[in-house]
């Protein structure tokens, strides 16, 4: 049994393993009041991992993507509302006008109000201005030092410095989003054909972000963009910095998983300098 789930949500008469990520264990709860809850755990989470999840989920809530509800957020678990995922992925131009939507809602600054994760790695609170600034100092080259350290990339200080006084390799200047943080196409589904998100990783930043971490394991279709220009128009070029903000989570996989990534970290940074 997961220590203090009971506690937190009642009896808990059947907990059923299912298929997870490669960061945390899932499970099917059926409590004994007849309700169902997805539950995923960790033996070992970094401190207030799952609240912060939970909190992020509550801040995208707003939006007009659907998100699981968070039920519970005990230090080794979250215990989320369970929804009958669809096999498949949602309409690209559904998801492409309501990711807009979202984004539009925007933050009060690049960084967010309190600690969060992506997957483990931290995220630690932070309100800057400038949103070039932020991504190098905050989001890249902290993750990037991780790995580097752990012996899994090259050392890129020198060459995000170089990248740093480049602000015009960021595009425009726009205000900061309402992002999702993590919004790989694992972590999109539909419920009902309406699409849903889950397993966020929040802060405000580049909406351009979002859209990347959907090209970095897949691809974001003409018929998504069109949809998303619709209701907020994207900056010239947008597809030409997608591989800037890929740095992030390629360094994130990095620093857990070591492999090629480090090594595609650096290329990037050849390649825009």
């Amino acid at each position: 049994m997961i220590p203090g789930l009971a506690a937190a949500v009642g009896e808990v008469a059947r907990l059923e393993p299912i298929g997870g990520g490669d960061i945390n264990d899932a499970y099917r709860a059926t409590l004994a009041d007849g309700r169902t809850l997805f539950v995923k755990t960790h033996a070992d989470p970094p401190p207030g991992m799952f609240a912060a999840e939970a909190d992020g989920l509550a801040w995208l809530a707003a939006g007009p993507l659907r998100v699981p509800r968070a039920i519970a957020a005990g230090e080794r678990f979250l215990a989320l509302e369970w929804l009958d995922l669809g096999g498949r992925r949602p309409d690209d131009a559904d998801l492409g006008r309501r990711l807009a939507e979202l984004h539009r809602l925007g933050a009060p600054a690049f960084g967010h109000t309190r600690d969060n994760y992506l997957a483990t790695i931290p995220q630690p609170a932070i309100a800057a201005d400038d949103g070039a600034a932020f991504w190098i100092d905050h989001r890249v080259a902290p993750v990037c030092e991780l790995a580097r350290r752990a012996g899994r990339m090259p050392d890129v200080r020198g060459r995000l410095e170089t990248l740093r006084a480049r602000p015009d390799r960021f595009g425009p200047p726009e205000p900061p989003a309402r992002l999702h943080g993590d919004l790989w196409w694992g972590n999109v589904g539909t419920v009902a054909g309406a699409p849903v998100v889950f397993d966020p990783a929040v802060y405000g930043g580049h909406r351009e972000v979002d859209l990347a971490m959907l090209a970095l394991f897949g691809t974001v279709s003409e018929r998504l963009a069109a949809a998303y220009d619709e209701v907020w128009p994207l900056a010239a070029g947008w597809r030409a910095r997608t591989s800037l903000w890929q740095l992030y989570p390629l360094a994130v996989h990095a620093a857990l998983f070591g492999g090629t990534y480090g090594g595609q970290v650096a290329r990037i940074l050849d390649e825009l300098a």
